[in-house]
């Protein structure tokens, strides 16, 4: 017979099972964060110095764990408080709706009471700092909308050093602005790397190394002025890891950059340049005036701006898009008065088409001048081309930019399919080859003449319309352009669009790639001496148009 003091194995067995399964329950379950002691709390902001930083400093340190009616209740007490709305009798609190109020209501109740009896307690400096600080964080956590939230880590950042990882860790997690959430997400990481824990500033470190940066390079970099450094070979070892991770990604980043913008610069002297490339190749004017289109060009979109905000606001940011045909008809058909009335008498004598072009320039500006004034023009930024997307390190596609590079790549075909598709193209490529020749086959050289200078003149007016997004709109902004306009001209080759287009890109790529080394007006003269000796080299340019003599 058993012994019934004894257990079998399968019941023991079973047993410990049930009993390993009931543990592991338990300890799934979360533990529930400890209640605010409002009446504790309470009487510490109505106690003496000592109590109210205490308070203060026990609800940022708790802030991470207590819930958020509890938070709203230490917000109001905390706001009362450091806007004198606070009395303090012999038992609880009572706030007021403003100071000097005859009745306030009970801080733990909300019943009226009376403000007899009672005293305001008064808030000296370090008070002061220690209250603001937990206002900042009651804000960070329970602000309704991002710009509060954003007042409230202002508020912390400023005592990084005392708060708590789980508070900034909380308000990461639950905040659902991506821009916000980013700059929690550094500032705890910010605090990590000051943490007395050595495997915890390990960890930080490996996660800044982790999002490289500018602003990651540095924060590392400053740590190597800490006593761990020297001390601990382990936190050495991982900060010079991270540093040589975040170095290299950032030469990537700035080497990207340098390409991206030197694309969107390229982007933009190529629609500045195409337009006077075939004036210049088919008519050999040297067309001054041709900044002074670009300018027009942009002058045009501000009106279609301002037409859309007035007739139809619900769509303004299609007014670029609607600038398009409206700068390229004005501008163009400012070209074609300025050809007809003025260059047409002028072609056999270049000097003096040169000086009439300079003259239109400094026509069209005054006239702007006195017609709209020199101040800039203000333009609403549509939604594509504001802000941009960050890449790699501190390498970002701004959308101004990208839309300058689309639309110079939209220009050059448009451009092309004319030049080469069209009636209009065809002629202008016979008269550029042998302009005698096309007379006497009967091709109207001056009308040919008249189109495509209306042609050059509005390709500039659609570069007006790229630059809005990037460039200050004013009566001078195309005189900038001009000069190296005429450099891309003559280093890609008199009237070829391919040696525009591969021209600027050269232009541009040296020029950013020189600037941050020399300065702006250094990398300019080192373009130009580089061209320079390349045309003593080749002077008909990169691609040189066959002409039929």
């Amino acid at each position: 017979m058993a012994d019934p003091g004894r257990r079998s194995p399968k019941v023991l067995l079973a047993l410990s099972a049930l009993l390993t399964f009931w543990c592991l329950a338990v300890c799934a379950v979360p533990a529930s964060a400890a209640p605010l002691d409002r009446a504790r709390f309470t009487a510490d902001l109505c106690g003496d110095a000592a109590g109210q930083v205490r308070g203060a400093e026990s609800l940022v340190q708790a802030g991470g764990d207590l819930a958020a009616d509890d938070l709203a209740y230490a917000g109001r007490l905390l706001g009362a408080l450091a806007e004198r709305r606070l009395a303090c009798p012999a038992e609880g609190a009572v706030l007021f709706d403003r100071p000097g109020a005859p009745e306030g209501r009970d801080a733990l109740t909300g019943a009226v009471r009376p403000v007899a009896e009672t005293r305001a307690p008064v808030l000296g400096l370090r008070q002061r700092a220690a209250v603001e600080t937990a206002r900042g964080t009651v804000a960070l956590l329970t602000g309704p909308d991002p710009a509060s939230r954003a007042a409230g880590l202002s508020v912390l950042e400023r005592r990084i050093a005392t708060v708590p990882a789980a508070l900034l860790d909380r308000a990461r997690d639950a905040e659902t602005d991506a821009s916000l959430k980013g700059t929690i997400a550094g500032l705890a990481q910010a605090a990590a790397l000051s943490s007395p824990d050595p495997a915890r500033r390990r960890a930080a470190i490996a996660a800044v190394a982790a999002s490289p940066s500018g602003t990651a390079a540095a924060r590392l970099e400053a740590l190597k002025g800490d006593p761990a450094y020297a001390s601990d070979p382990a936190f050495r070892a991982a900060l010079d890891a991270g540093l040589a991770q975040v170095g290299r990604a950032v030469a990537v980043g700035n080497a990207l950059a340098i390409l991206y913008n030197g694309l969107s610069f390229a982007s933009i002297l190529f629609m500045a340049a195409a337009g006077l490339a075939i004036i210049f190749g088919l008519m050999g004017v040297i067309n001054l005036a041709q900044g002074e289109f670009i300018m027009l060009g942009a002058y045009a979109t501000y009106g279609v701006q301002e037409a859309f905000r007035r007739f139809a606001p619900a769509q303004l940011d299609l007014y670029l898009f609607a600038a398009i045909p409206v700068a390229f008809l004005a501008v163009a058909l400012v070209g074609i008065a300025v050809e007809a009335l003025i260059l047409r008498h002028l072609y056999k004598r270049p000097l003096m088409s040169l000086l009439a072009t300079w003259a239109v320039s400094l026509f069209l500006v005054n006239l702007v001048r006195v017609g709209v004034g020199t101040q800039n023009l203000q333009f609403t930024m549509p939604a594509y081309v504001s802000g941009g997307i960050p890449l790699y390190a501190d390498f970002v596609i701004t959308w101004n930019r990208l839309f300058a590079i689309g639309f110079a790549a939209a220009t050059l075909a448009l451009t092309l399919l004319i030049l080469r598709r069209t009636p209009l193209g065809l002629d202008i490529r016979a008269v550029t080859q042998n302009r005698d020749m096309a007379a006497c086959l009967g091709l109207p050289t001056r009308r040919i003449d008249r189109l495509a200078f209306g042609l050059g003149s509005g390709l500039a007016g659609l570069a007006g319309v790229a630059l809005c997004p990037i460039y200050s709109v004013n009566p001078g902004m195309g005189s900038g352009f001009i000069v190296d306009s005429f450099m891309v001209v003559v280093l890609g080759g008199v009237g070829s669009l391919a040696g525009t287009l591969v021209a600027a890109l050269g232009v541009g790529g040296a020029n950013v790639l020189i600037e941050p080394i020399s300065g702006a007006v250094a990398a300019k003269v080192i373009v130009l001496v580089g061209i320079i000796l390349f045309l003593q080299r080749r002077p008909e340019g990169l691609f040189a148009v066959r002409r039929r003599r």
